[in-house]
């Protein structure tokens, strides 16, 4: 019997800038440790505002520079996500809001929706926004996602 796969997405407002990030340094982490096939891993947005866009060319630089390759169109998350994910990790509070009452109206939600900060080991619950910022901004949301997702990927699922 093959093992049960797990799954995390990574959830901000618009899909171009941290939970692309997010997503990218989890999966790394994933291949680094030869877990990739118990992983189901992906990004989506709360809004509609980048559907179709690929991510923020400063996060795509700033992923270069960590040897990391992103691969994403934004999305906006679907019923169906809440359903088939186990976990749903965001950036921010507004985030957790709108997820939160996204999921009060779907039937069956099995996902767990938390604040990928949750999981730093640095107690930074939120990741801010680096849209409006400048390339140290994707630098620390590079750092924040990498301590969470190394912390969250430790714990039991």
């Amino acid at each position: 019997m093959a093992a049960e796969v797990k799954s995390v997405l990574f959830v901000c407002l618009g899909n171009i800038c941290r939970s692309p990030i997010a997503e990218a340094v989890f999966r790394k982490l994933v291949i680094d440790q030869n877990a990739e096939n118990k992983w189901r891993i992906d990004s989506a947005a709360t809004s509609t505002y980048e559907i179709g866009n690929p991510p923020d060319y400063r996060g795509q630089s700033c992923m270069r520079k960590h040897g990391i390759t992103m691969n994403h169109i934004a999305r906006q998350i679907t019923k169906d996500d809440f359903r088939t994910f186990d976990y749903i990790l965001c950036m921010d509070e507004s985030n957790l809001q709108d997820l939160k009452r996204k999921s009060n109206q779907i039937q069956n939600c099995k996902a767990r929706i938390e604040l990928l900060g949750s999981y730093d080991p640095q107690k930074q619950l939120i990741i801010e926004d680096p849209y409006y910022g400048n390339d140290e901004d994707f630098d620390t949301v590079y750092e924040q996602c990498l301590r969470s997702c190394k912390e969250f990927l430790t714990k039991p699922h």
